[in-house]
């Protein structure tokens, strides 16, 4: 028998409620936020459109205290394709945008040392 908050997948491996093993390795992120800094439009060294632009989202907890608090997260976010006309055209600081994507990094270099970056690539956006 299987406890109310564990699942067992094919291999009879252990999993969550709300995931199987094999959908645990997914790269998907959901944001709905405030876009925060006004896109910019860049092309690739291989001829390809790319927007880049920040969105801000808030948390809210309660502290040990039991007093409610707010905390503000800032997200990179990079548009490829067609998301580059739309941004282009609609998109503008103070917009709330709901974002599904995938979370990606990439390198550069930056004065010899290796610079990181994470950001969320939008697969769908909508404009609320």
């Amino acid at each position: 028998m299987h406890s109310a908050n564990k699942l067992v997948d094919g291999a009879g491996q252990a999993g969550s409620i709300f995931f199987t093993i094999k959908h645990i390795k997914m790269n998907h992120v959901n944001l709905i936020g405030k876009v925060v800094s006004a896109p910019r439009f860049y092309e690739s060294p291989m001829g390809r459109k790319v927007a880049q632009f920040t969105i801000s989202t808030k948390e809210t907890y309660l502290d040990e205290a039991g007093n409610t608090k707010q905390k503000n997260h800032w997200h990179r976010v990079s548009a490829w394709g067609r998301w580059v006309q739309v941004l282009e055209e609609l998109v503008s600081v103070g917009l709330e945008v709901a974002i599904e994507g995938k979370l990606t990094t990439r390198c550069f270099q930056r004065n010899n040392t290796k610079q990181f970056i994470s950001e969320v690539e939008v697969n769908d956006l909508v404009i609320l």
